[in-house]
């Protein structure tokens, strides 16, 4: 008769146990998925910069971080024969490891024929993706009347899930912007399909404009 009340207080405490790390793991996935619902949303960021003459480089300049829904603000493209250019950078602020596998990054090359000494820095980036607020590599920005112009492709990859969204448009004479939109639309970067927009700024009227937005769908 003991051995059985052993036994049965034995099961007992079992169940206990086995109620209890399941209530545990129960809360802990409830508590993961609010922390996942309440993230901060990761921020793409832009810096930009004059070098020489600050009118070939309207927009917002220094650095500025955007948030979905929304773009980040125009920078705009405007060089010509005056003296300088625009530096130009990317990076990714998410402090909460919301993108963990993704990769973004950046590439600037002279177009085919054109003057590579209009497209300072030329090469391929990644845009760090960091808990705190950083950018990759400058790039430069100095197309004027010399042949050809700077294509800067952006790509993503590691996750389907994330996508950029360019919009790029002309404020002006339109060749100097390749592959525009109008401006209330916006190319999408996803895994497998970067999208390249061309920078061929030069002494003809008005500039280019770009905004960014970095979105999980």
């Amino acid at each position: 008769m003991r051995n059985s009340r052993l036994r049965t207080l034995s099961g007992v405490l079992a169940a206990g146990a086995l109620i209890a790390g399941l209530s545990g793991t129960t809360a802990q996935a409830s508590e993961n998925t609010a922390n996942t619902a309440t993230a901060a949303p990761a921020e793409i960021g832009i810096r930009f910069n004059s070098d020489g003459d600050a009118g070939q480089c309207g927009g917002l300049a220094g650095q500025q971080w955007g948030v979905s829904p929304d773009f980040t603000r125009a920078i705009r493209f405007d060089t010509d024969n005056r003296p300088g250019g625009c530096q130009l950078s990317f990076g990714v602020f998410d402090p909460n490891n919301t993108l963990a596998g993704a990769s973004i990054s950046y590439s600037f090359r002279a177009s085919a024929g054109g003057d590579a000494g209009q497209c300072g820095n030329p090469g391929t980036y990644q845009m760090p993706i960091q808990r705190f607020r950083t950018f990759g590599p400058q790039v430069r920005v100095d197309t004027d009347n010399r042949p050809g112009f700077c294509n800067l492709t952006f790509s993503v990859s590691g996750r389907s899930d994330v996508i950029l969204e360019i919009r790029y448009f002309a404020d002006g004479d339109g060749g100097q912007c390749v592959n525009t939109l109008p401006s209330d639309q916006a190319h999408t970067a996803f895994a497998g399909s970067p999208v390249t927009i061309g920078i061929d700024a030069d002494g003809r009227p008005g500039g280019c404009q770009m905004q960014l937005r970095l979105q999980k769908v």
